[in-house]
């Protein structure tokens, strides 16, 4: 099954376009998009394909890591993980 994630991290600076560009890139592969420009957080949101919400968090929030890294980003805490299946957003929930 499909899921969207959205992952963020939180740190003590404020991100410039650049930045966010650069982590833009780095989850375009995993069907990212990313955020934060202007503020004191990143994001992205991932495509991954799971079993289950908590595998789907875990897959995307390591891919998310290993972008921010490769984007050149601070290692900051993640603040916030949510996730949504294809089958939630679609309005099919049997």
């Amino acid at each position: 099954m499909k899921w969207s994630v959205n992952v963020s991290a939180e740190g003590d600076r404020v991100m410039s376009r650049e930045e966010i560009v650069e982590l833009a890139d780095a989850v375009a592969t995993s069907g990212g998009i990313a955020s934060g420009i202007g503020t004191t957080r990143y994001g992205a949101q991932l495509i991954v394909e799971a079993d289950d919400r908590e595998t789907a968090v875990q897959l995307a929030s390591a891919e998310f890591v290993l972008a921010a890294a490769r984007a050149g980003l601070p290692t900051w805490p993640i603040a916030h993980v949510g996730a949504i299946s294809e089958a939630e957003e679609l309005g099919d929930l049997e």
